[in-house]
């Protein structure tokens, strides 16, 4: 039988063609959101303990408070190739929302710091939290696989593991709505997951997921209960391998790994 530690986390990695354009057919599927990512790099001259805290008074008084923002994340340098990499997140029900949400945002600035000179010397401070460096990438979800939302706000950070898939865009493979039926959605260890493509960007093959974990230990736990769930499944060799190859099909093989952690009082 082939391996299978190539496939786990790639598997949901489709076209929209094959992947939407089916799942279309069957059912109803929910109105995609935006997701943009800012990549952002902290400077390394400031003290950890003064940017955080610069970083939970704008959120208290500015993205908390848009509801054009709906979902919201700050993500920190965990294991990937930059320490100086934080990645802001966040989530609109549509790119009216995303143009809308800045004129929120500003009006919310004022009203935080009313006194000009104060606003000021914060936005001035809070620049310098970080290099002038950094990339923007706009993402939609893709609805029609599914995803694991949050079931409860932690209050301790959360692993969040990253991985970027490279499309074949041939329009080729199936069966990722019954791996997620009966893979990923059965992992007890993924505590929330969110798959999303290309939108606006540098690359558009690309594709991520987002798989959130109580922990590291609790990231390998699932990956052997993904390869223990694959063997129930498919216990069979050929079955496996023909499910497996048709999945193959939509990518090209090639892909990139990043984990970070979040910050629970900076999520909404």
């Amino acid at each position: 039988m082939k391996t299978r530690s190539t496939l786990l986390g790639l598997v949901l990695w489709m076209t929209p063609g094959c992947v939407i354009g089916n799942a279309q057919e069957k059912e109803e599927k929910a109105k995609p959101v935006i997701i943009t990512m800012t990549t952002l790099h902290r400077s390394m001259d400031v003290k950890a303990k003064d940017w955080k805290a610069a970083e939970q008074e704008y959120f208290d008084k500015v993205t908390s408070k848009n509801d054009l923002i709906i979902g919201s994340e700050l993500m920190t340098h965990y294991y990937t190739d930059d320490n100086t990499e934080v990645i802001l997140v966040n989530v609109y029900k549509s790119w009216d929302d995303v143009e809308k949400a800045k004129a929120i945002s500003d009006d919310l600035t004022k009203k935080g710091w009313p006194d000009e000179k104060a606003r000021t010397a914060f936005l001035d401070k809070y620049e310098k939290f970080y290099t002038p460096v950094h990339s923007d990438e706009i993402y939609q979800s893709i609805t029609s696989i599914g995803e694991i939302p949050y079931k409860d706000q932690t209050k301790k950070p959360m692993i969040v593991y990253l991985r970027k898939s490279q499309m074949s865009m041939e329009g080729k493979g199936r069966n990722v709505k019954e791996f997620n039926e009966k893979i990923t959605f059965k992992d007890p260890f993924i505590k929330a997951y969110y798959p999303f493509r290309h939108l606006w960007g540098s690359n558009s093959t690309d594709f991520m997921e987002a798989f959130f974990y109580d922990s590291l230990a609790d990231l390998e736990k699932s990956n052997e209960k993904i390869d223990e769930l694959i063997k129930s499944t498919w216990p069979n060799e050929k079955d496996a391998d023909a499910f497996f190859d048709e999945l193959e099909k939509s990518f090209t093989g090639k892909h990139s790994d990043y984990i970070y952690r979040n910050i629970p009082s900076l999520s909404k």
